[in-house]
């Protein structure tokens, strides 16, 4: 792994021509996250990931850009910028890196409202560069068995086992969807996406209070063990493609 930000520009240089010119950048957001985890939540989560995913592809990463698409949380207190805004910063970044002669970059999302303005962002650059710069968007949630929460089980587990600024004695039950129908939860969810307090007044989708570091060390191993798998797998296919 070669962390970007510590790097002395001829060092630097000379490594890229000599590594895997592969790139990752993790983007979170700065949100409410009940009142037990911190607003930094999706930030501290996806850059954990991130540096072990750089750790084990052995390649380049980039700071954590911690601002997201997050204004659905209002009146809740959030920093947002607008979908807009999001993916001109991804596609500059993109920009810069290719123009550095990095030719692969893995956007690895840690915020649900992320998805939607990095969506396609890979078509459209394969257009732009001429097949010159290949971009994966993956949201690191979709490697794990367990279904999503926010500042909930699962979202307080990845927590408590990569961080210490946890409140658990703060912490309450939101919105559980035990026993709901599948589109009962689709339907909340839409609406989450565009009132997340009209959906769970506390700001808590799930239920954190059994939370445990444990559980957040064992989900944490089963979203690298996938998250790498289909890492991998884009490598080999682009390969495969680029020699067809």
């Amino acid at each position: 792994m070669v962390e970007i930000k510590s790097q002395f520009d001829p060092e630097l240089r000379k490594i890229i021509k000599k590594k895997k010119q592969i790139a990752i950048i993790p983007v979170g957001s700065i949100e409410q996250h009940g009142p037990h985890l911190p607003i930094s939540t999706d930030s501290d989560i996806v850059t954990e990931i991130a540096k072990r995913l750089s750790e084990k592809m052995n390649c380049f990463l980039l700071p954590t850009l911690t601002y997201g698409v997050s204004f659905e949380h209002s009146p809740f207190f959030n920093i947002s910028i607008k979908e807009t805004t999001l993916r001109t910063i991804m596609s500059d970044l993109c920009k810069s890196l290719l123009a550095n002669n990095i030719k692969t970059v893995f956007i690895i999302n840690g915020h649900h409202g992320n998805q939607k303005p990095l969506k396609n962002i890979d078509e459209k650059f394969r257009r732009l560069s001429k097949n010159k710069l290949q971009i994966f968007s993956l949201s690191y949630w979709h490697f794990m068995q367990r279904e999503f929460d926010h500042a909930g089980f699962v979202e307080t587990s990845l927590m408590l086992a990569i961080s210490k600024n946890i409140k658990m004695k703060l912490a309450k039950k939101g919105l559980v969807t035990d026993g709901m129908k599948q589109h009962q939860i689709k339907k909340l969810g839409q609406l989450a996406s565009k009132s997340f307090p009209k959906v769970t007044k506390n700001g808590i989708w799930g239920d954190p209070r059994n939370a445990t570091k444990r559980d957040g060390l064992v989900i944490l191993d089963e979203i690298m063990k996938n998250l790498g798998k289909k890492c991998q797998t884009c490598l080999t296919e682009h390969s495969s493609k680029l020699h067809q």
